[in-house]
């Protein structure tokens, strides 16, 4: 799921990790990887069309605050965000890694943690929890989703020449899943009436791994034909979360590229990641209750901005906030099963120009496609790539997607037996003190010591 590669670095030749972007990249010198708390290759990142600042408020007096509060302004609020609000998280970090020469081409190892999350967010929510019946009197949360994936990879690479100008790669990928866990909204509607709101959806929910949520039963009041009864159900139990099995899935992924030299300044490449899945065999699973239910609101979380005395604390602001969500997506626990997970492919598309005037100078295109059903995103990156001395490379890049525009670098030095790199595919300039953008929450750092030999 992760695939949060320096793509900034995708035509930087001296990068050690190129083959995690297209497994015919080859090395010009065998290496192996810093064996200490994955210094090799680091890399977290941040993906998203909102921020910090859509949601967190300061107010006169410096106290932070949420959207909810009575001193924000609805339509300015409202206004800062889309029909469908996306976020994606990503970690990667390279445990060990090696490549080497023999066999006729170029062999790479790579021991791998990896993380990634997805999360699709109407507007009609934030509507909803902001105006309430201020607003319309209907909201519709269809295509709602959270998703976390979460594993070990063990990954065998060979890349070689097969004819002139061509080169091609493959990977094979042994998966160990820590944990997963998804959460989807096919369709729900919010019917608002007086103070409480008629909610009725269709969704299911499934956990599998590292993370064991236990169930609870829970006693409610339901009418039917003037006559009132009570009803005992199990729904899932948030707040008593438990330690699953450590390994708790097992799957398989390959990934396939290839490397075309149509002329002397011109080369082409083309590959397709993370063709797999990952299968959990003890997962909890839960969908959303069959019949409709009430819901009263979001409660204890705004104040009313006249009244300072009555402030609540933004930690806590936040903790009563998921507990309401809680009380609005019902879930009904339906037992434990086996359920599979694909990865998500990545497409990569590359293009490289060679200056004619100068050709340590290249220019460079990536387009690359995130297949993964509601996640699924694009970007086309431009990149200008300079080698001014053997030991030393640097590229700029700048890429459109559909989480908006971003700014990205990388520093590379290599020389024989040391390498380091540093570099990014988000730059950000204004950050919180928790260190998070506050403008849209674009942002990826990598990092890494190897020793080329």
């Amino acid at each position: 799921m992760a695939q949060n590669t320096l793509r900034s670095a995708y035509f930087t030749e001296g990068y050690t990790y190129r083959h995690h972007m297209n497994p015919a990249f080859a090395n010009e010198r065998n290496y192996v990887s810093m064996p200490l708390l994955g210094l090799g290759n680091f890399n977290i990142g941040l993906q998203s069309t909102v921020g910090v600042k859509d949601f967190i408020h300061k107010l006169p007096d410096g106290s932070l605050t949420t959207f909810l509060n009575d001193a924000v302004d609805a339509n300015d609020f409202l206004g800062g965000l889309k029909n469908r609000n996306r976020m994606n998280l990503d970690f990667d970090m390279t445990l060990l890694s090696f490549g080497f020469h023999k066999w006729g081409g170029f062999n790479t190892f790579d021991l791998s943690i990896k993380s990634g999350t997805r999360m699709n967010l109407p507007k009609d929510l934030f509507e909803f929890a902001k105006v309430g019946m201020n607003g319309a009197t209907e909201y519709n949360l269809k295509d709602m989703g959270m998703f976390t994936n979460n594993y070990a990879e063990i990954a065998l690479g060979h890349s070689r020449k097969i004819m002139d100008g061509l080169t091609v790669g493959a990977k094979v990928k042994f998966l160990l899943g820590i944990y997963n866990a998804d959460f989807h909204v096919n369709d729900m509607k919010l019917v608002l009436s007086d103070e409480k709101s008629a909610v009725s959806g269709e969704g299911e929910f499934s956990s599998g791994g590292i993370v064991d949520i236990p169930t609870k039963l829970k006693t409610k009041e339901v009418t039917e034909n003037g006559i009132t009864r009570q009803e005992t159900e199990e729904e899932l139990d948030f707040d008593n979360i438990e330690m699953g099995d450590p390994i708790g899935g097992f799957g398989m992924a390959f990934d396939l590229g290839a490397t075309y030299k149509v002329r002397e300044d011109l080369e082409v490449s083309l590959a397709l990641l993370d063709l797999g899945w990952i299968s959990y065999k003890n997962a909890t699973k839960a969908t959303m209750a069959a019949e409709p239910w009430e819901f009263n609101g979001f409660q204890n979380v705004p104040f009313d901005s006249d009244k300072p005395g009555n402030n609540i604390p933004i930690e806590d602001q936040i903790d009563n906030l998921e507990d309401d969500l809680e009380d609005l997506f019902q879930m009904k626990a339906s037992g434990k099963g086996k359920h599979a997970r694909a990865l998500g492919a990545t497409l990569n598309i590359g293009a490289l120009y060679t200056f004619p005037y100068y050709d340590k100078l290249k220019f460079g295109f990536l387009e690359s496609t995130r297949i993964n059903g509601r996640y699924s995103w694009s970007e086309g990156r431009f990149s200008a790539n300079v080698a001014p001395v053997k030991c030393f490379d640097a590229s700029i890049s700048y890429a459109v997607s559909s989480f908006g525009h971003s700014f990205g670098w990388i520093l590379n030095y290599h020389t024989r037996g040391f390498n380091l790199f540093l570099g990014s595919n988000h730059q950000f300039f204004k950050v919180t003190p928790q260190f998070l953008p506050v403008g849209n929450a674009n942002m990826n750092l990598s990092i890494g010591i190897n020793f080329p030999f």
